[in-house]
């Protein structure tokens, strides 16, 4: 049964694409020393790791809801990291 997903794989896959996601989107773009400590501007750990979650899931179905699943079963998996750093970026943005 080449191409099948287990979902229970597939939901551990993706919780910790997005984990991941979050935790180096947060190191690699922190605040600054100055909006940290003047401003008092601080983005949470846990914030970026849901927040990663959150976009790692929608590029997950979305992939799959654009039937890019039949070029083969690494693809959604691809749209789930691409999904989370598209909406942790738009977080940051908007922040």
């Amino acid at each position: 049964m080449r191409g099948v997903i287990d979902p229970a794989i597939a939901f551990l896959v993706v919780l910790l694409t997005g984990i991941v996601a979050g935790l180096i989107f947060e190191r690699a773009l922190r605040p600054g020393w100055f909006s940290r400590d003047v401003a008092n501007e601080r983005r949470g750990m846990v914030t970026m790791c849901l927040i990663g979650m959150a976009g790692s899931f929608i590029g997950f179905h979305l992939t799959l809801l654009l039937g890019l699943f039949r070029t083969g079963v690494l693809a959604p998996f691809i749209g789930a990291m691409i999904g989370a750093v598209a909406i942790l970026w738009i977080w940051r943005w908007i922040r």
